[in-house]
This record gives C-alpha cells, structure tokens and sequence, in this order.
C-alpha cells in the first residue's frame, strides 16, 4: 500500500504500447493496490500502469458506484454502441479538459488481479472511463480525441 507519483505527460511511456500481464501473483497484487491507493490519493476514477511509469497492460476503474473498483488486466474491447459526448480529463494532464466522443455502450474480456476471466459490461460515464484506461494501455492519449477543449469551471470531476 503505497502512493506512487503519477507520470506526467510528455514521458515516453504514456504513448508506447504495454506489454501483456503473463504473470498473476503477489507482487501483481500488490501493484493494484498501489494503483488504487494513488488514484484515490490523486481523486482519480481511473489509472493505468503506465501513469506510473510501468509499462503493463493493467488499469483501474472505480467511478463510486455499484460496480465498485474494476480491475482491468489485458483488456480487450469486445462489443461497442452508441455514441456518447462528455467531458474528460487525465491525471497526467493536470488541470486540462475536453469533450470526448466515446460508445455508450461496451462490453470488454479481462482479468482480475488471480488471473480470472471476466466480461464487463457498460454503460454511460463507466463506459468511458473503461475505455479512457483501456487506451492508455494502447499508449493513446486522450488529448488525440479532443473535439473542443474547456475550462475546468464548465464541469464537474471528471479526472481519470
């Protein structure tokens, strides 16, 4: 348990791709926890490996809801629909913002932390908060998909 530094951009390892997780043990285990710590410490909703410096294909989404803290390990983007508009932001670009076009809906194959299979399903501001994690993974950020940037007083929290 412990609070990592979140990587700001421009760091090389916020647009490589990540390597797969192979290995699902202790020391996995302990990484998620780190990552959750430091993305509430950061008042995040969502934070991927390489925010941190590791370039792995794991991420973090807790949006406070039902669904709780979804682990996404090796994620893959099954299933897309609808279109949905809404502000976003990034832990690794401090105090910027912009309006975002991303599906409604999504459904998604990952793992958690013991190497379970999982489908995901969602909706709205978790759809989009998935798949802002997901694309970190890819080493896309979302300033590439910005249709209008905003100031922080046209929104609500929407950092991840």
């Amino acid at each position: 348990m412990a609070i990592r530094e979140v990587v700001m951009f421009p760091n090389d390892v916020l647009i490589t791709p990540c390597e797969e997780v192979t290995v699902f043990d202790r020391k996995l285990s302990k990484l998620i926890t780190d990552m959750y710590d430091t993305m509430i410490e950061y008042d995040g909703v969502g934070l991927a490996a390489p925010q941190i410096g590791i370039s792995k294909k794991i991420a973090i989404v807790d949006i406070d809801d039902h669904h709780g803290t979804i682990e996404l390990i090796n994620p893959v983007l099954l299933e897309n629909r609808g279109s949905q508009t809404d502000p976003e932001g990034c832990l690794s670009f401090p105090g910027l913002y912009g309006e975002v076009t991303r599906p409604e809906y999504i459904k998604v194959r990952t793992y958690n932390r013991k190497g379970k299979m999982k489908l995901i399903e969602a909706h709205g501001f978790l759809a989009r908060a998935i798949l802002h994690e997901m694309d970190h993974l890819e080493g896309i950020l979302f300033t590439s998909k910005v249709e209008r940037y905003m100031k922080e007083e046209e929104l609500g929290s929407t950092e991840g």
